[in-house]
């Protein structure tokens, strides 16, 4: 009988960590929503999914960089210079070419965008050897001043209507798009996570620091590709993030670096590597994107929200703590 409870005990204690995201954030709403009604108003539902779902991709960005132990700090720079250099792309093309060849050009230069960048990271940190801290956050300032650069820092306008309700308006089965968007996603990089090689020789990355230097060349591929993927999640979240400002931002990515490893070491993801799923993301960013609305909804100064982040950051990588204690 003793034995039992001590197997239930354990059970319990190793569940604990798991149920208590989901329950902050049932919290969160509740607190807001009693505070403000409009909480839980039919179109403040809409936004949060919308929201998140934005939010959901940086998210999920970081998560395939963390699971390997490193970072990817030039998320934010890469959402600003997608959204910027796909802009300018459209409204150069639309004129001639028309709305559905414009569009196609300008996604599909943001999506080679997003991979070029993650590649250039995932060269300096799987061959070069280089700390993923110092080559992110070297790209980082590179690519934010490209994209001030070849924008004068001033936002493009005039994007086409078309581009902004196929990738923010429209609904399907009265679900937003970035929503489906980001459900799409979700299923292939869980499936890519625990069902794949890539996907377990991510987790051996973290769980042993020297695997990508003693490995050999296939290991460093997979790394490689890791970046990669995170430069490209970063660009279809520049990419929806444009749609929904209906310009093109060279500052659209400035608040994301920090929010977006919080979200992913508070939804679940070791600082320590070796551990995360796509729950990590999607948890993550419901509870940052709730807080944010919540406080935006009770008028409370924005320049508080980062202090929030950072809280949650902190609170994260005790709970990180706490989870491997368990283990």
């Amino acid at each position: 009988m003793s034995e039992q409870t001590q197997t239930s005990g354990l059970d319990l204690r190793a569940l604990g960590p798991h149920l208590l995201l989901p329950l902050a954030i049932v919290a969160v709403v509740a607190v807001f929503a009693m505070l403000q009604p409009a909480m839980l108003s039919g179109d403040n539902i809409v936004n949060i999914m919308k929201q998140s779902s934005l939010f959901f991709f940086v998210a999920c960005a970081q998560l395939v960089v963390i699971i390997t132990r490193g970072f990817d700090l030039s998320v934010g720079a890469t959402v600003s210079l997608v959204s910027v250099a796909s802009s300018m792309v459209m409204t150069a093309l639309i004129p001639s070419l028309g709305d559905g060849l414009g569009i196609f050009a300008g996604v599909v230069i943001g999506l080679l965008i997003g991979a070029a960048i993650g590649a250039v990271n995932g060269l300096l940190v799987a061959y070069g050897r280089i700390n993923p801290f110092v080559v992110t956050l070297a790209t980082m300032s590179i690519f934010t001043g490209v994209a001030t650069t070849i924008s004068g820092g001033f936002p493009i306008f005039n994007l086409p209507d078309a581009f902004t309700f196929a990738f923010n308006q429209m609904t399907i089965l009265l679900l937003p798009i970035p929503l489906i968007i980001a459900g799409l996603v979700a299923y292939g990089l869980h499936f890519t996570l625990t069902r794949t090689v890539h996907g377990r020789v991510l987790y051996v990355l973290g769980d042993s620091n020297e695997v990508a230097h003693v490995g050999g060349r296939r290991v460093k591929e997979h790394l490689f590709l890791a970046y990669v993927t995170s430069g490209v999640l970063a660009s279809i979240a520049g990419l929806l993030m444009t749609a929904q400002t209906g310009s093109g931002e060279p500052n659209l990515g400035t608040s994301l670096v920090l929010s977006s490893i919080a979200a992913a070491v508070i939804g679940g993801a070791s600082l320590r590597g070796g551990t995360g799923g796509i729950s990590a993301p999607v948890y993550g960013s419901l509870l940052i994107v709730c807080l944010s609305i919540g406080m935006n909804l009770q008028q409370i100064n924005g320049s508080l929200q980062p202090v929030v982040v950072g809280a949650i950051l902190v609170f994260g990588a005790a709970l990180d703590a706490y989870r491997t204690k368990v283990r």
